[in-house]
């Protein structure tokens, strides 16, 4: 049976779910991951939530509902929605949050958004503190149990498919190339009917994984579900968790990632993805280290004349 992951297995007894070790997960990174499957009225107040957090901590009920077009009420079933027993909890979070963030950063404001006066220099701070943010909580909530049982699923799994779609497509490549080396038979498509149609031949002890950033790519969705009806263990990695992928999904991970101007769906989502991707390798690779550490060095040994020798080098 699949189980809840990451920002949607916290509890909502009040306050944002805990980390791991008990760290706090960021109000908006909860509220992002949680975006799509809220009602219209609470996702305008979740995205005032997402575009200026400090804004709304220093905003009466009032106010943000004023701000968002809609009623107190609404803002009050956002807050327990995302785990909050009302609104001065959220607001005192928001505001907390907001000062840890300023001192990480030394008081400075970095935005993510890229704007057309923006110089070069300010271009790169802004895609490197995206890029980096992406990354951290991405494995700040990182559900640790489900790793372990995916990890678990592809220790004994005679075949992995992979499916993904755009930019999923490439990361999917590269999680097959680090289980291929590595000895393990994988495979990764990105064609919706070469999908459906590896899809259709796999089977109990068989292993399915499908990256979407939104969690609702329908080629990567529909060969998930091909794969579960054939009693293959599958394996959904989103950005979202309540998105339609985790219904043809048993496990879930997911990423922290934050697309914006410039950069939707191909950068900062794509990092967060081979973060994931690359502590599910390195937990297999340890869990196999017997074998692994022979195909790593029979693969290394395979390479190793295509470098060019210092004596060829052009001078």
């Amino acid at each position: 049976m699949r189980k809840p992951t990451g920002p949607e297995s916290g509890s909502t007894s009040g306050g944002p779910p805990p980390g791991r070790e008990g760290t706090p997960l960021s109000t908006v990174v909860r509220v992002r991951s949680l975006l799509p499957s809220l009602p219209p009225a609470e996702r305008r107040v979740a995205q005032r939530v997402i575009d200026d957090p400090e804004g709304v901590a220093n905003s009466t009920i009032t106010e943000l509902a004023q701000t968002c077009g809609t009623s107190e009420t609404t803002v009050i079933r956002f807050c327990r929605a995302i785990g909050f027993h009302g609104y001065p909890e959220l607001r005192l979070t928001l505001a907390t949050e907001a000062g840890r963030a300023q001192s990480a950063t030394g008081g400075r404001v970095i935005g993510s958004d890229i704007s057309p006066d923006d110089s070069l220099e300010q271009i790169v701070e802004k895609v490197t503190f995206a890029d980096a943010r992406a990354v951290e909580e991405t494995a700040a909530q990182l559900d640790i149990k489900t790793l372990e049982q995916v990890v678990d699923a592809l220790a004994g799994a005679g075949r992995v498919d992979v499916y993904g779609v755009g930019a999923s497509a490439f990361v999917a490549a590269d999680f097959q190339q680090k289980l291929h080396r590595i000895g393990r038979v994988c495979s990764a498509w990105s064609d919706a009917h070469i999908m459906l149609t590896s899809a259709a031949v796999l089977g109990p002890g068989d292993v399915a994984i499908g990256i979407s950033h939104t969690g609702s790519t329908m080629e990567t969705i529909d060969a998930l579900e091909v794969a579960r009806g054939r009693g293959v263990t599958t394996v959904g990695l989103t950005n979202f968790p309540k998105s339609p992928i985790a219904e043809v999904a048993d496990l879930i991970l997911t990423t922290a990632a934050r697309e914006t101007t410039f950069r939707s769906g191909a950068t900062a989502s794509r990092l967060a993805q081979l973060t994931v991707v690359d502590c599910v390798f390195v937990g297999l690779a340890q869990r196999t280290f017997g074998s692994t550490r022979k195909a790593l060095e029979a693969t290394y040994e395979a390479v190793r004349g295509r470098t060019v020798r210092p004596d060829r080098r052009r001078r």
